[in-house]
């Protein structure tokens, strides 16, 4: 037995935040075994760096898994500034910058022509219902003005700093970004368009989301500056149009799919929010009428690719930041989510794109 079996071992300990291996990150320095207790110089990306006990903890457990090792000493450490510049520039060179075309992770852009449809509480849910499902989900919330994706799903933490780049936390098996997670409290933020616009380029740019097979973006409602920077930023996202049944906010909402459209981006379908409440007799109260999900997609040529009806459960377990899709899975408008998780689930592979090789 050797020190390479322990740094075997070591390989299957990941980082939670980075999401790789901690010896591909070179957070492991000298290992040593002298009759059979372990030493382990461990290095972390950051002073107080939040999932230290947890790696700590992880790299004790796998040590020990190894034949021949009775007891194990961990040597927590922190990497120097030239190690951690190093280790961001191998992470900068993974990734797709800014998920651009020829990147595997699929971009649904969720809007709506006015505020008070439901959209956030809807992407929030959709995005943990996308992570239920077995994708690699990443959530921006994008309404800078109006943050509340935090709130909704529960995310106290903050990301965490590396050199330059952000890890984003994560909840309920999604990664989430949000202004509200950098500013203090409950407090407004009072910008243009284009402080607006660097602040949408850096949560695509400077946050390290690793490898997703889906990355959501919860849009600011109506058609403008936000909008307009997606669709600079992302001309190959795809927008789902969020409405209620009521014709003057499916109206809207079609101005939205217009801009977007505009843009180069493809309109992929409508999402009828807030439809009818049942009754205990079973009958349905219709509190925002009926029909404007299905006019709006019969005006845009796509699907109605859901219709989610009102519910206390998914507004009582937003305010308590906690998903009906987990608290509630039963419940209808969480059942009519996960259909339409189901439905937009996909739209990952190499069809139509061009591989990264040529042929002699």
């Amino acid at each position: 037995m050797s020190t390479d079996a322990i740094r075997g071992a070591l390989a299957r300990v990941v980082d939670p935040e980075i999401r790789r291996p901690i010896t591909e990150l070179d957070m492991v320095g000298d290992v040593t075994l002298v009759d059979g207790a372990a030493h382990v110089d461990l290095r972390l990306t950051i002073v107080g760096c939040p999932a230290a006990d947890r790696i700590e903890a992880d790299v004790r457990a796998a040590t020990l898994s190894v034949a021949g090792v009775d007891a194990v000493d961990v040597a927590v450490g922190v990497m120097t500034p030239s190690e951690r510049q190093a280790l961001v520039e191998r992470l900068r060179g993974k990734r797709t910058m800014a998920f651009g075309p020829d990147s595997l992770t699929r971009i649904l852009a969720i809007t709506s022509g006015k505020g008070g449809v439901g959209k956030s509480t809807l992407t929030a849910n959709l995005a943990v219902a996308l992570a239920q499902s077995g994708l690699r989900v990443g959530l921006v919330d994008a309404d800078v003005h109006g943050y509340s994706i935090p709130g909704i799903l529960g995310v106290d933490d903050v990301p965490t700093r590396v050199g330059d780049l952000m890890m984003p936390p994560s909840k309920h098996g999604v990664h989430v970004v949000s202004i509200g997670m950098l500013v203090e409290g409950n407090r407004a933020v009072s910008w243009r368009g284009p402080m607006l616009h660097r602040t949408l380029q850096q949560f695509l740019t400077d946050v390290w989301w690793g490898d997703l097979d889906v990355l959501l973006i919860d849009m600011p409602p109506g058609t403008g500056d936000v909008a307009i920077s997606l669709g600079q930023l992302l001309p190959h996202a795809e927008v789902v149009v969020v409405t209620t049944p009521q014709r003057a906010a499916a109206d809207v909402a079609e101005r939205s799919a217009e801009v977007a459209r505009q843009t180069g981006q493809r309109v992929v379908g409508v999402v009828e929010n807030m439809a009818g409440l049942v009754q205990p007799d079973g009958s349905v109260l219709e509190l925002f009428g009926s029909g404007g999900g299905a006019e709006a997609a019969a005006r845009l040529d796509v699907d109605l690719l859901a219709s989610v009806p009102l519910s206390m459960a998914l507004r009582e377990d937003g305010d308590a930041g906690s998903p009906v899709v987990v608290t509630h899975p039963d419940d209808p408008a969480a059942q009519a989510i996960a259909a339409l998780a189901q439905r937009l689930r996909g739209g990952r592979g190499l069809a139509g794109r061009a591989l990264p090789f040529s042929t002699p």
